[in-house]
């Protein structure tokens, strides 16, 4: 018996399935889309099932599978040494202010990724042909203390960077950034930034706390994190608590593209700009899933009307090939809200992108 599709390869013999119907046992994921076989034969049984697995890929199922999704079918690595990216996992949503659930985001991600091939065709880029890549797992988190979980991913971004990699990250809510541009920091100084958000995470207090996911860049000023001159904001849009919502923003030196500028256009020149904008110091790439039109990505926290289109973000993304990104992110990725699966699919087809426009990747 051979049974083929987009998640599994496996082979085994019909004979060898009717000797023993204890041999194999199919798993299903919740919305029952058969993933694999769970293979129970003894090791030292010569006429064990022959069973390929091409993806890795984890059924949640049954408990007996020892796969573990990983970033775009990549191998797992715990650590970044010798690699020239690596997809992070950082799981929380202890800094949301609505809805929670992007703590689920970066598993949901992978599980999606799985969909993805090893070539970009619109931009020709071979990533894999060209850096070394892995996924180097998640963070570990502490979910019941945020500032301990800041001082952790600090910790962990400080590694990863001293290797000499770039860590390309998956949320979790946008409370990462924070402590991600804090390790960026002290390695490289202060960076340019690329912000695509409906929010300008600009606040300096939310529900009576200073650390969350609408305060991480007023954060990263105060520290000196940023080089104001140098960071941009995409797609901010809205009701917010009072008329001047982006003044702070543009009060530091940013340039805020709101959402209107954006609407009905391509933003292919508007990214021809941000490159002289940002020139050739390091910068750093953060993609809040809420930047586009909840219409494609409804599985979010803060969710916005008449936001930006898939295709504006691939140019967003694209438009960033030829800087020094030195990090990149994408986050708010809230899985509950949409059970098709179709916003963790395209945060992970952007977070290929993002890996395709890092320096040293080969385009043909």
């Amino acid at each position: 018996m051979r049974l083929s599709g987009s998640d599994i390869h496996v082979g085994i013999s019909k004979t060898k399935l009717r000797r023993d119907k204890k041999v194999a046992r199919l798993c299903l994921d919740l919305n029952g889309v058969i993933l694999f076989y769970c293979i129970y034969s003894p090791l030292h049984n010569k006429n064990r099932p022959f069973i390929y697995i091409r993806y890795n890929l984890l059924c949640g199922v049954c408990g007996a599978c020892e796969w573990d999704p990983t970033m775009a079918k990549l191998p797992f690595q715990e650590t970044a040494e010798g690699l020239d990216a690596a997809f992070v996992g950082v799981p929380i949503d202890t800094g949301t202010s609505n809805r929670p659930g992007a703590r689920f985001g970066p598993r949901q991600i992978r599980v999606e990724s799985a969909l993805l091939r090893a070539y970009n065709s619109g931009t020709r880029a071979a990533p894999f042909e060209s850096i070394m890549v892995a996924d180097i797992g998640d963070v570990n988190v502490n979910v019941y203390d945020l500032k301990d979980t800041c001082k952790r991913i600090r910790e962990a971004y400080r590694k990863i960077l001293a290797t000499g990699c770039i860590p390309l990250t998956m949320g979790g809510d946008h409370t990462i950034a924070y402590p991600i541009l804090q390790a960026v920091a002290e390695k490289y100084g202060p960076v340019g930034l690329v912000h695509v958000d409906a929010h300008a995470d600009t606040s300096d207090v939310v529900l009576g706390e200073r650390i969350g996911h609408g305060t991480p860049f007023r954060r990263c000023v105060e520290e000196g994190l940023l080089d104001c001159k140098r960071v941009v904001q995409i797609g901010l849009r809205g009701t917010g608590y009072s008329a001047d919502s982006y003044e702070w923003s543009r009060a530091q030196g940013f340039r805020v593209v709101q959402v209107e500028e954006c609407w009905f256009k391509s933003l292919a020149p508007l990214m021809a700009e941000v490159r002289t904008q940002m020139g050739n110091g390091p910068v750093y790439l953060s993609f809040d899933i809420d930047a586009l039109d909840p219409g494609f990505a409804p599985g979010t926290g803060t969710p916005e009307i008449a936001g930006l289109t898939p295709i504006q973000g691939v140019e967003i993304i694209r438009g960033c090939r030829g800087l020094n990104l030195v990090g990149c992110d994408l986050v708010e990725v809230s899985p509950p809200y949409d059970t098709t699966g179709n916003t963790a699919l395209t945060g992970a087809n952007l977070l290929f992108e993002m890996l395709c426009v890092l320096p040293k990747v080969k385009h043909y």
